[in-house]
C-alpha cells in the first residue's frame, strides 16, 4: 500500500495498452474527504501490532524447531548455571574427620554408623548417643536418663576417643538414618 499506483488502463482509451497514470489511492480519499485524519485507528494499529507479534512469535519458533538440539543444550546449561549448589555448602565442614574419618568421633554430629569402629558400641550404645544431644561436654553422656550399665561401661571405655562439637544442623538431623546403607 505504501507504493503508489504506477499505471492503470482505462477502458475503453484510445489505443492498446495505453496507460494513464493515476494519483495513489491514498491520496484521492484525503483530497476527498479533508476530515479523514491521516493516522490509523487503534483497532487497526493493534490489529497490526497482533500479526507482527504473531509472524515474530511464529519466526522464533521455527528457528528454535530447527535447532531443537542447540536450544535443549543451551536451556540445560543454563539450568545448572542457575541451580543452588547445594551439594557444595557443607564441603568446607572443618570437622568432617570426626563424622567417622578418624579414631575419634564427633557426639554431636556423626552418625551411628560411625560408632561401628569401637567394638560392641554398636548398635545400642550408639543409639543412646545419637538420639540424646546435643552434648556439650562428653561427660553429658553419663547424665542420659535410663541408660544401662554395660552401655555405660562402654561410653567410658572409649571416652577419649569422643569429641563434642558444636552440633551442625546439616549433620545433626541425619545421626540416627543418613539414608546409606551399606
Amino acid at each position: 500500500l505504501g507504493v503508489p499506483a504506477a499505471a492503470y488502463v482505462v477502458p475503453g482509451a484510445s489505443g492498446a495498452g495505453a496507460s494513464v497514470r493515476q494519483p495513489h489511492a491514498a491520496v484521492v480519499a484525503a483530497q476527498s474527504m479533508p476530515e479523514v485524519q491521516a493516522t490509523a485507528e487503534p483497532e487497526q494499529a493493534s490489529a497490526m501490532g497482533l500479526l507482527a507479534a504473531s509472524l515474530g512469535a511464529g519466526a522464533v519458533l521455527g528457528w528454535l524447531g530447527a535447532r531443537r538440539q542447540q536450544v535443549a543444550s543451551a536451556a540445560g546449561a543454563a539450568a545448572l548455571a542457575i541451580a543452588p549448589a547445594a551439594g557444595l555448602a557443607i564441603v568446607d565442614y572443618d570437622a568432617v574427620k570426626y563424622l567417622g574419618g578418624t579414631d575419634k568421633v564427633d557426639l554431636n554430629n556423626a552418625n551411628v554408623q560411625a560408632y561401628r569402629q569401637f567394638p560392641g558400641m554398636y548398635p545400642t550404645a550408639a543409639g543412646w548417643i545419637a538420639t540424646h544431644g546435643p552434648y556439650k561436654q562428653v561427660s553429658d553422656l553419663y547424665e542420659i536418663k535410663g541408660v544401662p550399665e554395660n552401655v555405660k561401661a562402654l561410653f567410658k571405655k572409649y571416652e577419649g576417643q569422643f569429641v563434642v562439637l558444636p552440633a551442625n544442623e546439616a549433620y545433626f538431623i541425619d545421626r540416627i538414618n543418613n539414608g546409606m546403607y551399606r
